[in-house]
């Protein structure tokens, strides 16, 4: 690519060499000229890029894009077309923004570019059409660009490569902003011959490209650089080499999304005799089809391919007329970057569009499975047994005969000589007994390996069906929230879990406990007074009856044993559903610390992930497409 200097943007913008040699001695007055001199002016101007002027004054004008307003016309009404691709623009641009952070800069750096170039065209005239004339050695584009501007501008000859910059010739003015983009000088800027036709082509710059399979490297880097930013192509093919692979691997089959905007020419068709022209315009209508080029016949939107002769001038006209419906609808730079956008989406596709679900999310199965893991590592059933157990103990207590509880009081006192008995106590409630006092070192509260096979089996659900980079990401998001996971749920299971597995946190006594109570000091009333009475019957101070006294203390004896078994169960419910609350607090507790760490930070990537896809649809969706029929 070759730099402008500042002499190519100021004093040689008006100096097409036609300027300069009016300058010279012996040159005419005014505009006229001396044919004699043309040659030798060309090539000092144009480095073997010049215009032939010839004698008439009207032929060639020099031209800087001209006008002042840089290129920048006012804008017309946007149209349907134009309100879809800004909304399709405006998504890109969230897109990018939202991805940057999980995406590496390389991957979005073809969307970054599409955005800017598509700024920097829709900021400058929208009334110009830039086409620009590609093609390979000995194709004859530069011919072709000779004929359709009426003039000799592009030198053509037998020597390689003919075309060492791009030349453009511009059919009304205002371009100049257009013209600074593509980095033409302004001693490369071109005027056509004046003429009827050449009202039809106002508005359209046309770009004669270097030879797309030039030996020199500078040339394709001219080629490459103007074929990303005009608005449209036309691609000259000879017979020769319309199959060529440099032509169809490096340039069509790549731009294959772009055929709205593509013209392919076959030129010298006057070579051909008979029906060859017809057979070569099939097999390069096919190569095309081959290429995923859409081809715009039937009145269906596609490229243009016609054949033509540049040298004869046979063809030229239809193409002619080709290129002012082109230009006169002024929608190719619209079409231009809808492809470009396109293109863009196709390649970001794998980056947002998997095969899982469309909107994916946690699912209440995955969710419920993550709790009860969360439920388990703490010992959340565990806990809510131990806290029915204890309610049913204090309620037992309340209800008992004063001589189970008193043979209890004596098992706990001889219990802890033994082994057994010290695990007895620790249970019953006498406190914790040295030989299990301490739990061996390498046990934790909570089981570590089970809250990470928890974190990696929700964090896998959700990120189930996602493009891999935000499966990463949602994935990476679960393992930072868990990093104190186990740590946290240590302590809710130390704190919240002693409040019933510890003996003494006792559970609230039962509602009927006074009642059970009383049931209970009336059936031992009931033993006493009628052991009482029989002993005093015994011992000869009451009169001998022997019938009263045993009824009372059996009545005693067979019902206190009933009072606290219907007491037991009576007991049953609540104590159950005692500890279902047990359970409960501790499994909401751990699943809330779970939700904090864990469930939120991944519900969040998907949320991001849902909105990028969002956005990615409004960009792949397309729009309303332009008519490209050209008849």
């Amino acid at each position: 690519m070759t730099a402008l200097t500042d002499r190519d943007r100021t004093e040689d913008r008006w100096d097409d060499g036609f300027i300069a040699r009016s300058r010279r001695p012996g040159a005419g007055v005014g505009l006229g000229v001396d044919p004699g001199v043309g040659a030798d002016a060309d090539a000092e101007d144009g480095g073997g890029n010049g215009a032939d002027d010839g004698s008439d004054d009207a032929l060639v004008r020099a031209v800087s894009g001209a006008g002042n307003d840089g290129g920048k016309a006012p804008s017309p009404p946007i149209s349907p077309e134009g309100q879809a691709l800004r909304t399709r623009l405006e998504a890109l641009r969230q897109l990018v923004g939202l991805s940057r952070t999980r995406l590496d800069g390389k991957t979005l750096a073809e969307a970054g570019r599409v955005l800017d170039e598509a700024a920097a065209r829709r900021g400058l005239s929208a009334q110009h059409t830039v086409v620009a004339i590609a093609g390979a050695t000995g194709s004859g584009k530069s011919t072709l660009f000779n004929s359709l501007a009426g003039v000799q501008i592009s030198e053509t000859g037998l020597r390689r490569p003919t075309t060492a910059a791009p030349i453009a010739c511009s059919w009304s003015d205002g371009a100049a902003g257009l013209l600074d983009r593509l980095e033409i000088p302004g001693r490369l800027r071109r005027r056509p011959r004046e003429t009827s036709e050449a009202g039809a082509l106002r508005g359209m710059v046309l770009v004669d490209l270097p030879d797309l399979d030039s030996a020199v490297g500078a040339h394709r880097e001219h080629v490459d650089r103007v074929l990303a930013l005009v608005d449209a192509v036309v691609w000259v093919v000879d017979p020769e080499k319309y199959a060529d692979a440099v032509l169809h691997e490096r340039y069509l089959r790549p731009l294959a999304g772009h055929a709205e905007v593509t013209f392919v020419v076959l030129n010298q068709v006057d070579r051909l005799p008979g029906e060859s022209a017809d057979l070569v315009l099939d097999d390069l209508r096919r190569l095309l089809d081959d290429d995923g080029i859409a081809l715009g016949e039937h009145d269906e939107p596609g490229a243009t391919v016609l054949g033509l002769s540049a040298l004869t001038g046979e063809g030229v006209g239809e193409l002619r007329d080709l290129l002012a419906q082109f230009t006169q609808e002024k929608g190719a730079a619209t079409r231009r970057i809808s492809a470009d956008v396109d293109r863009a989406a196709g390649r970001l596709r794998p980056l947002y569009v998997a095969d899982g679900h469309p909107s994916p999310e946690i699912g209440e199965a995955a969710r419920a499975e993550f709790e009860d893991r969360l439920a388990e590592a703490v010992g959340a059933y565990a806990a809510g047994l131990a806290a029915e157990r204890a309610w049913r103990r204090n309620a037992g207590k309340a209800c008992g005969t004063p001589w189970l509880r008193l043979w209890r009081w004596y098992e706990g006192r001889r219990a802890p000589r033994t082994l057994a008995g010290l695990a007895a106590l620790a249970v019953i409630g006498g406190g914790r007994g040295p030989a299990i006092a301490d739990a061996p070192a390498e046990e934790e509260v909570t089981a570590r390996q089970r809250v990470e096979q928890a974190v990696r089996t929700v964090a896998d659900a959700a990120a189930d069906g996602l493009p891999d980079a935000w499966a990463q990401a949602v994935r990476e998001a679960a393992v930072r929230g868990a990093d104190q996971l186990p740590e946290a749920l240590d302590e809710i299971a130390v704190t919240l879990g002693s409040a019933v597995t510890v003996p003494s946190a006792k559970p609230p006594r039962p509602t009927w406990w006074p009642a059970a109570v009383l049931a209970q000091a009336a059936m031992t009333l009931l033993q006493i007074f009628g052991g009482l009475w029989l002993v005093g019957q015994i011992v000869g101070v009451l009169e001998p009856r022997l019938m009263p006294p045993v009824l009372l203390m059996v009545a005693g004896i067979v019902g206190g044993p009933l009072v606290e078994w219907a007491c037991s169960i009576a007991a049953r419910g609540p104590a159950r559903r005692y500890g279902q609350d047990a359970e409960r607090r501790l499994r909401q507790a751990a699943a809330g610390c779970g939700r904090a760490r864990v469930l939120e930070p991944v519900a969040a990537e998907l949320l991001r992930y849902r909105e990028v896809r969002e956005q990615y649809a409004t960009v792949a969706a397309g729009g309303t497409k332009l008519s490209t029929t050209r008849e």
